[in-house]
């Protein structure tokens, strides 16, 4: 049987396997409308999370046949992998802001190895050593790209407007920093148990009770020329969140929680906190790669696998960026891979 919890008033969650993930799973919502279930997003595309998802509507007398519609919070597999599936078994809709949408487009759109050449070139470029890099450049397998089974949306959420869910008032507010598309969904009615507050919020992986989601960047690999801030829009995007006063949060990770203006400050402090603490490592000039390496993870540098590197160094240059956009750090002249020095 699935683990299903019950958030009262048409509103469900269904904890969804990612499989050989610290993370353990993703909270599927399942909304009740007028026209059937509506689900937030869908779970990794893999066969014991397709189980589980099939089973979690079963316990709720419906299933996938019946699913509406689905409302994706962001294009990450663990998020938008099995919307191909149900789209299949149903029928359904399938919406996701523009920005995210480019992203699945362009990942379709492009050969095996497109990505991971870009990637190879990338780290090289911020110091990475030719250990990590080599094995990009000799892998071009399409299956090192999860998510290439999941939906092309063909709904747009567009940020400040109500969904189409009949019967119910799910309003879409964009949230870009952990993707350049994501968002949550602001449900204006009544908290069923008479919390105080405005309502609920789906929060994806924007405002989770006790982690700091992943703040990497986000770019078109044929586009040289755009810098984006990924956390500057993660922090502008938490003060937004911070103002809308809800009475509970339902992420798609670990729990259901109230306070979401409490825990907006502690993001907020925390990441300033970080900021300062970088600052202070960028002493002496820095490349990216060796600021990962000096920055505090979950786990020391040398046990943390692969992968994770390659998240980890994404982060750090995104932390990178905030800093030399505030005017508090600067590229250091003549440095090849380019390295940054606190100002």
């Amino acid at each position: 049987m699935s683990q299903v919890t019950e958030h009262g008033g048409g509103v469900w969650s269904l904890r969804v396997p990612i499989p050989d993930n610290p993370l353990g799973h993703t909270l599927v919502h399942v909304l009740d409308t007028d026209r059937g279930p509506v689900l937030v997003d869908t779970g990794w595309d893999d066969p014991a999370s397709w189980h589980e998802l099939s089973d979690g509507l079963a316990a709720l007398g419906t299933s996938v046949r019946d699913v509406h519609g689905v409302v994706i919070t962001h294009h990450h597999p663990d998020h938008h992998g099995l919307s191909g599936q149900v789209r299949e078994a149903s029928g359904a809709w399938i919406a996701m802001h523009a920005a995210d949408t480019a992203v699945v487009r362009r990942t379709r759109a492009s050969e095996p190895g497109t990505w991971l050449d870009y990637l190879a070139r990338k780290l090289a470029a911020v110091g990475a050593p030719e250990e990590h890099t080599a094995p990009l450049r000799t892998s071009r397998r399409a299956s090192t790209l999860p998510g290439l089974r999941s939906a092309l949306p063909d709904r747009e959420i567009v940020p400040g407007e109500l969904l189409d869910l009949a019967g119910r008032r799910l309003r879409a507010i964009w949230t870009p920093g952990h993707t350049p598309g994501h968002v949550c969904l602001h449900l204006e009615e009544e908290h069923p148990a008479g919390l105080p507050g405005h309502g609920r919020l789906f929060s994806g992986d924007h405002l989770l009770p006790g982690i700091s989601p992943h703040i990497g960047l986000y770019e078109d690999p044929d586009d040289s020329t755009a810098a984006t801030d990924p956390l500057g829009d993660y922090l502008d995007s938490l003060e937004r969140i911070g103002r809308l006063g809800v009475a509970e949060v339902l992420p798609a990770h670990q729990y259901a929680f109230a306070d979401a203006a409490g825990r907006v400050r502690e993001l907020l402090d925390h990441h300033e906190e970080r900021l300062t603490g970088l600052l202070r490592l960028l002493a002496t000039p820095l490349t990216p790669w060796q600021l990962a390496e000096r920055m505090e993870w979950n786990r020391p540098w040398g046990q943390i696998p692969y992968g994770s590197r390659t998240i980890a160094v994404s982060e750090a240059e995104a932390h990178l960026r905030r800093l030399v956009k505030l005017g508090r750090a600067e590229a250091a002249p003549g440095t090849d891979p380019v390295a940054y020095v606190a100002v």
